[in-house]
């Protein structure tokens, strides 16, 4: 699974790292750790990144690849402009719930 210094230099692609919110990153790493079900930590992660905004900059950016990083760690196959819809799709719904956000990255799967 991914660690708290994954996701953050996961966002260092796209901006420059900074946390913003420390607990609902922390909240969600220690989460992921006690799932073995990658769509899980997948939605755990994308909801802390997306909706409690973990980063100072770049979250959707953050968010998609870090379903992506997951996905590929599983060796699911997945379509990247879909990953980048479903992240879309939860920020324009303003999807909170975990099942929902779970459907979501999974319509990216092929």
């Amino acid at each position: 699974m991914l660690s708290k210094k994954d996701i953050v230099e996961a966002n260092r692609q796209f901006s420059t790292g900074k946390v913003m919110n420390e607990s609902s990153l922390d909240f969600a790493v220690h989460t992921s750790a006690r799932s073995k079900n990658w769509l899980r930590s997948s939605a755990v992660f994308t909801r802390a990144i997306l909706i409690d905004h973990v980063f100072e900059d770049g979250n959707k950016r953050t968010a998609a690849a870090v379903i992506m990083s997951l996905m590929e760690l599983n060796k699911v196959l997945f379509d990247p402009e879909l990953v980048a819809e479903g992240v879309i799709r939860i920020l324009m719904r303003n999807i909170t719930s975990i099942r929902e956000i779970e459907r979501c990255i999974k319509d990216a799967v092929r």
